[in-house]
């Protein structure tokens, strides 16, 4: 057999070949994948939810996406409104996000239907190491900054702002951050139809859903 020439023309030819089956090989992982990523992150926000509301036995009738402007620039957020086995509505969580230290904070709140936090937990942040899950942390009802139990009708500041928020220890931008995002929630909220809405169709929904008709599994 012949050996292939180590010309220009033969080696663009390699590497076209070699880029082409890798590129087909990547695609192709990405859709074998792709169905159990986005059942694992539908099972997260599900669970996610639940903890945030502080309860079980419920269910998401709604999965509203909101775009509202703040500060000048538009932001999404969705509100996952919540009701009991009986219907009865509980609230909602709400998807935030803002700028932190290092990058977006995302938050995902539980708000009862007065509009007093329930519960919270971090989605996403590019903070300096160890901040997130700091983050995670302090503002819960045992933690040095609890909001746990607070209305924003009045936002909600850091006491460097004049606020009654015990800021994180040596980060009072991140701990700005998440508050802020905690205050726009409660605003994309307060704005909603508190009322009970048909059911969901988004995989949080069914999630939810599937827990409340099985508590077992």
């Amino acid at each position: 057999m012949k050996k292939l020439e180590s010309t220009l023309v033969n080696m663009v030819a390699v590497l076209v070949g070699v880029a082409v089956i890798t590129g087909g090989l990547l695609a192709w992982v990405n859709h074998v994948t792709e169905g159990p990523i986005k059942l694992q992150d539908e099972m997260a926000l599900a669970n996610g939810i639940k903890e945030v509301m502080c309860a079980d036995d419920l269910k998401v009738t709604a999965d509203d996406e909101i775009s509202q402007t703040f500060d000048g620039k538009e932001l999404k957020f969705v509100v996952h409104k919540v009701a009991d086995g009986s219907g009865k509505f509980l609230g909602a969580a709400v998807e935030s996000v803002t700028m932190g230290f290092g990058g977006d904070l995302k938050v995902l709140v539980g708000f009862d239907a007065e509009g007093k936090v329930l519960g919270y937990t971090i989605l996403q942040a590019s903070e300096t190491p160890g901040l997130g899950a700091k983050a995670d942390k302090w503002f819960q009802a045992d933690g040095k900054g609890s909001i746990i139990g607070k209305k924003a009708d009045n936002p909600l500041k850091v006491k460097n702002d004049d606020g009654d928020v015990e800021a994180i220890t040596a980060s009072t931008i991140t701990s700005r951050a998440f508050l802020k995002a905690v205050n726009q929630a409660y605003q994309v909220y307060a704005g909603q139809d508190r009322g009970q809405d048909t059911d969901g169709s988004s995989g949080a929904s069914q999630q939810a859903g599937k827990h409340h008709q099985n508590p077992e599994d």
